[in-house]
C-alpha cells in the first residue's frame, strides 16, 4: 500500500505519493489529492467506474489521472474514494474508481482542488520504490 505526506507550495498544495511500485504510488496520489478535499471516513464504497487516461510520459501521465479524476468529482458527482490502477505503462493508464455519488449531507468538503499542475511535477523510482510529487492548484 502506498503512502502520501503533504507538502506546502507558495499559495498552493501538493504531495509526495510513495509506494513499492509506481501502481502504489498513482493509487496513493489520489487518495492523497482526494483526502485534501474531503474526509475519507464519510465516503462509501458503493459504486465502482472504469477510468483510462494517457500522456507521453509518466509525469504527464499523473497530471492527466489526477485531473481525470477531479472531472469524475466536478462533472459526474462521483465521489471516488478507493482507487485501483488495473494497468499502467509510461503511455497509458486504466483504474477502478470505486465511492459514491456526492452526498451533501454527509460529504463535507475541506478545500477545492482547481487542478493537478506541471509545475515541480515528478515521478521517479528510489531505493527500491516509486515516489510522484505534483502540486495542485487551489
Amino acid at each position: 500500500m502506498g503512502t502520501f505526506e503533504i507538502i506546502e507550495h507558495t499559495a498552493d498544495i501538493g504531495i509526495i505519493a510513495r509506494g513499492a511500485t509506481l501502481v502504489e504510488a498513482f493509487e496513493a496520489a489520489a487518495e492523497g489529492m482526494f483526502s485534501l478535499m474531503v474526509d475519507p471516513g464519510t465516503v462509501e464504497n458503493r459504486a465502482w467506474i472504469e477510468r483510462t487516461v494517457e500522456a507521453d510520459d509518466h509525469e504527464g501521465l499523473l497530471v492527466a489521472w489526477l485531473n481525470d479524476l477531479l472531472a469524475v468529482l466536478n462533472i459526474e458527482a462521483f465521489l471516488p474514494v478507493v482507487f485501483v490502477v488495473d494497468q499502467i505503462s509510461s503511455e497509458r493508464l486504466r483504474a477502478t474508481v470505486h465511492g459514491e455519488p456526492v452526498d451533501t449531507d454527509r460529504h463535507r468538503f475541506r478545500r477545492d482542488i482547481k487542478a493537478a499542475t506541471y509545475h515541480m511535477v515528478e515521478v521517479k523510482q528510489v531505493d527500491g520504490g516509486w515516489t510522484a510529487r505534483v502540486i495542485f492548484d487551489v
